[in-house]
């Protein structure tokens, strides 16, 4: 055995056998070491080629083709979303809350000039309606394609390539000659605006760590409520200049939203800036290095599979899950109430007591209001969650925890309803039923943002699945109570018509007190829903490239979070950790000083 030398050269001159050594590249701030073992000049090729070169680096791996770097983010790293500023986070949270509620906005605007429409084109009032269900049922549609391409392709630019198509439907209605062009640009302008949707969701959580995003979830949830809400106030007056300008007003709004985003929205998604992160590091080492995402690593399905699974996996988490069922058909059930409010708001308001269309608009500003007091409770709801964490054995509060403010909500909703039902007749002050949709509107955005969160932790890895059940059938039932509400309130009356939805409030109000108390015993019979913590991952085996320094580099993901790393169990709490510790690091600083 020669003396080995080990003078630092590239992979590329050992691999070529340059007899001189040459500068080391360096990669991401870090300097790479290569080291042969024989760099004798009367070696053959063949020894070359079993010689061992080991590349000093953060990630596990050897560098080399068959055995890559494995990337992964590195502590304190800021292109980790985890790591951005508060301030930059809550910006981001913003401006992706907007987003949505531009497109839940589009979707109720319409019924502000539903009486225009009717005048204009003369077809039946049920024809009419078929405008707020379409763009409904896109919603329900268009998860089912968004979500597995922004698995491919990230979220950012899914949202160019959707948006934009959703804005650009508005001119087709706001030009329409029959009512026939209205209903498909409805229908596409739905399915296209889905995709925020879909991923506005992961977006939040692909910043926030899964004890710090109870406040930014409940933001989200107002806006695909608050939109709905602001639809009839603004096309309600609009309306009374034109029709055509309710389009227009929704196509400026959602303009202004695209462009802005485009300018200022990056990409959270974790696989996909790792990706780019590994074709950087590789490329800046002249291809000499070899480096691959820790989630292509270990996912190994195919964009067919990926589509496969989001198209099947949803349903059957539906059918198959009692957890996805059942509170799925409670948020369809509020969902759709909200939408059939939108035909029944009218006719308690404007046919009954003859207001104009503006200003029966004004009566969801009770709904309004009561939304943004079911947002100001989140910290209330972020307290109950961490004192649930603090007293687990495991540091992890069970997905239980969430569901308190659920029940609250669940006692809101039927009480709000008849308290509506039977205060709707002229006789009555109109202040009292507008009132009523104050609790309406907090228990609505309680048990939303409630349950929605509880299936994120009930199914973690799975939990894309399980809210595309939820959107899908919640998007149904929005599309489908509109139609027959004109129907029953000319049938039953106002008071009845209403009662009837309260009781079938009423009949979901135990759903979230018989989870919290027998979640956990369902969820243990459940193969969708891990019932223990996740073990730590497993330290990379050694090889004949692979120093022992790799069971403490950059931790690898099972093959199961690979597509959703958002909604893992343990999302973002190594970078909370590392922000805790360097601010007591820096308190303790000052206090020496």
């Amino acid at each position: 055995m020669t003396t080995t030398d080990t003078t630092p050269i590239t992979l590329a001159e050992a691999i070529s056998r340059a007899p001189s050594p040459s500068p080391t590249p360096t990669v991401h701030g870090q300097s790479n070491q290569h080291y042969d073992e024989k760099t004798s000049s009367s070696e053959t090729p063949a020894a070359l080629d079993n010689q061992k070169v080991l590349v000093e680096s953060p990630y596990p791996g050897s560098g080399t083709e068959q055995d890559p770097f494995v990337v992964g983010w590195l502590p304190g790293e800021k292109e980790d979303p985890y790591n951005w500023s508060n301030s930059y986070k809550w910006f981001q949270t913003a401006l992706t809350a907007i987003n949505t509620l531009c497109i839940a906005f589009a979707s109720s605007a319409y019924s502000g000039a539903t009486r225009q429409i009717y005048a204009r084109f003369l077809v039946s009032e049920e024809v009419i309606i078929l405008g707020i269900s379409l763009c409904v049922l896109g919603f329900g549609v268009g998860p089912l394609l968004w979500a597995p391409l922004s698995e491919m392709y990230g979220r950012r630019p899914i949202f160019l390539v959707s948006y934009l198509p959703f804005a650009l439907f508005h001119i087709g209605g706001a030009c329409a000659q029959n009512i026939e062009t209205i209903l498909v640009t409805r229908f596409f302008a739905g399915t296209f605006g889905s995709a925020p949707l879909t991923n506005s969701g992961g977006t939040i959580a692909d910043m926030w760590s899964i004890h710090e995003r109870g406040t930014a979830s409940a933001l989200f949830a107002l806006a695909p409520f608050l939109g709905p809400v602001l639809g009839p106030i603004v096309g309600g007056f609009t309306a009374e200049s034109g029709w055509r300008n309710v389009f227009w007003v929704m196509f400026g709004f959602a303009m202004v939203t695209y462009i802005v985003s485009a300018i200022c929205v990056p990409e959270t998604y974790a696989p996909t800036l790792l990706r780019a992160k590994a074709r950087k590091l590789q490329k800046e080492s002249n291809n000499t290095i070899f480096y691959i995402s820790k989630f292509d690593k270990i996912n190994t399905k195919t964009k067919k599979e990926i589509f496969k699974i989001n198209m099947t996996r949803p349903f059957v988490l539906l059918f198959k899950e009692p957890i996805v069922l059942c509170l799925s058909m409670y948020t369809a059930i509020v969902y759709g109430t909200l939408y059939l409010f939108f035909t029944a708001f009218p006719i308690v308001f404007q046919t009954t007591r003859g207001w104009s269309s503006g200003v029966g608009g004004l009566a969801f500003l009770g709904v309004g209001l009561g939304m943004l007091i079911g947002t100001a409770l989140a910290p209330v709801n972020n307290k109950i969650y961490l004192r649930a964490t603090r007293k687990s054995p495991t540091g992890r509060a069970p997905p239980e925890a969430r569901l308190p403010m659920a029940m609250l909500g669940g006692a809101l909703l039927p009480s709000a309803i008849f308290w509506f039902a039977f205060t709707s007749t002229p006789s009555v002050h109109w202040i009292v039923p507008i009132l009523a949709g104050v609790p309406f509107g907090c228990g609505m955005l309680l048990v939303f943002s409630s349950i929605i969160n509880y299936l994120i932790d009930c199914y973690l890895m799975y939990a894309a699945s399980a809210l595309a059940a939820n959107t899908v059938l919640r998007s149904l039932l929005g599309a489908v109570f509109p139609l027959f509400s004109t129907y029953m309130y000319q049938n039953l009356g106002n008071a009845w018509a209403s009662a009837l939805v309260a009781f079938l409030s009423l009949a979901c109000a135990p759903m979230p007190f018989l989870f919290y108390r027998y979640g956990a015993k369902i969820r243990a019979r459940s193969k969708f829903s891990p019932n223990m913590p996740p073990a730590p991952p497993a330290p990379v085996a050694a090889t004949a490239s692979t120093s022992t320094e790799n069971a403490s580099k950059v931790a690898q993901p099972d093959s199961d979070s690979a597509l959703e790393p958002e909604y893992a169990a343990d999302a973002g709490l190594e970078e909370e950790k590392a922000r805790q510790a360097e601010l007591a690091k820096r308190k303790a600083g000052d206090q020496i000083v």
